[in-house]
């Protein structure tokens, strides 16, 4: 079930401020037990159980008695947090519906100053243990929570975006809060999803743009035609949070294994050959 505006225009003061204390909470517990929470929010027992209640029927909150009985917010009451604070500071004026949605992340339309999309991550929704295992900017602690690791992993899709645009195409950044990025609306399609009449002409630029983020010291590290965007005139890489470093130490098997995809993807679906070797000597100089 994804997140509406009408969802987040019902919630009442007193339960924007229970989320708010399930986020600051969770930090200590990974169930919030409903004592904490009544001696934290200072309202009566049957005020807190009652906004609890509303809360879990939207689908914002979760309950479980194992360990013991606790409250803990969940990615859509994390994503109500964010579109509340947009809002508030004016990044967002409207939201749209879901446009695209994957392993580790939804994306919705919005509008602020102009159409933008906004990047929910939702990291370890479905495979925690792996995200950890392939993300070294989560902290290697058993119990890390999964709006950590997301609000992490915006950041550094964030700190990517803005290193590069405008001299790579990238979409350009516009805010970021908690786990949600705010950025560009890219009105296009991912290269598996779309028809292209000039496949050799696109590779190149998509190699050009590489070669371009290397030079700035960043390696995609996730590059694949899922996440390369093209509009029509233009390509856009996408879905950065992964960027390694171009002096971290995996980086030469990376940078080839990105260009290893790409180039299989040319070569099977548009009979454009160029070999992986000759791509990472285009990027690297």
């Amino acid at each position: 079930m994804g997140i509406s505006a009408d969802q987040i225009r019902g919630l009442h003061k007193y339960e924007v401020r229970i989320l708010l204390i399930l986020e600051r909470l969770m930090r200590r517990y990974r169930w919030v037990p409903l004592d904490i929470i009544k001696k934290t929010i200072g309202l009566s027992e049957s005020e807190v159980s009652y906004r609890l209640g509303r809360l879990m029927d939207r689908g914002l909150v979760r309950f479980d008695t194992v360990p013991y009985e606790g409250y803990s917010l969940i990615f859509q009451g994390y994503d109500a947090l964010a579109l509340i604070s947009l809002s508030k500071k004016g990044t967002l004026q409207a939201l749209g519906s879901m446009i695209g949605e994957g392993k580790e992340s939804v994306v919705y339309e919005g509008l602020g100053l102009s159409p933008v999309a906004l990047k929910f991550h939702h990291v370890g929704q479905r495979s925690f243990q792996t995200a950890r295992v392939t993300r070294d900017y989560i902290p290697d602690e058993s119990n890390c929570p999964w709006l950590l690791a997301s609000r992490l992993s915006a950041e550094r899709e964030y700190e990517a975006l803005r290193k590069l645009h405008p001299g790579v195409s990238v979409p350009l950044p516009v805010d970021i809060n908690r786990h949600t990025l705010v950025m560009e609306f890219i009105p296009g399609a991912t290269l598996n999803r779309c028809a292209i009449e000039s496949p050799r002409d696109i590779l190149l630029e998509i190699m050009d743009n590489v070669r371009l983020a290397y030079a700035a010291g960043v390696i995609h590290s996730d590059l694949s035609e899922y996440n390369v965007m093209h509009d029509g005139y233009r390509c856009y890489i996408i879905d950065w949070p992964q960027w390694i470093s171009t002096d971290h130490a995996n980086a030469a098997e990376l940078l080839m294994r990105d260009l290893g995809n790409i180039t299989r993807f040319f070569s099977r679906r548009h009979r454009v050959d160029l070999p992986p070797d000759e791509a990472y000597r285009m990027v690297t100089g």
